[in-house]
């Protein structure tokens, strides 16, 4: 018994070091398919909730840059400000007006670097549809409105430390 005890001693003293090691990270996720992107847009036609404006799903990731797959519907839609990355959207389908610029209406914070809004005033409205391409510089408004339906966006979150507008 005096022999097994200090192995038993040691496996409990090396099970309690191993258990403490954190998780190694996740693997970039650094392609996806059309029909990767189909299901998903599929996934959020089928999962979001009725009172969901927008369901978003990550695409690829290659910390710090991160793509989403976000499926926005007709209903109102919040505003955003990321005071510490530029945001880039690629339309995948559907249509929508986005404004950017101008100022966030009932401004509050979500997080240390973003705000959130109930709209914009001010800015520039443009009608954005299939195909389209829109890079919206850190800590300006952004908002879209009168979507057509629904509208499939992927957005490109991408760390950036230049002036910005408003």
């Amino acid at each position: 018994m005096r022999t097994v005890m200090p192995f038993l001693a040691l496996v409990l003293v090396s099970t309690v070091l191993f258990a403490q090691q954190p998780a190694a990270p996740a693997a970039p996720k650094l392609f996806a398919s059309s029909s990767d992107v189909a299901a998903m847009m599929a996934k959020a036609k089928n999962d979001r909730r009725a009172d969901q404006a927008n369901f978003t799903q990550p695409l690829l990731q290659l910390a710090p840059i991160t793509a989403n797959l976000e499926y926005r519907v007709a209903m109102p839609q919040a505003a955003a400000v990321h005071e510490k990355e530029a945001e880039a959207f690629y339309v995948v389908d559907g249509s929508a007006t986005m404004v950017t610029g101008g100022k966030l209406k009932d401004e509050r914070r979500t997080n240390a670097d973003n705000l959130t809004g109930t709209g914009v005033e001010g800015g520039m409205s443009r009608k954005i549809a299939k195909g389209d391409f829109i890079l919206v510089p850190e800590n300006t408004p952004h908002w879209f409105t009168d979507i057509n339906g629904t509208v499939t966006l992927m957005s490109l979150h991408i760390p950036h430390t230049g002036a910005g507008t408003k």
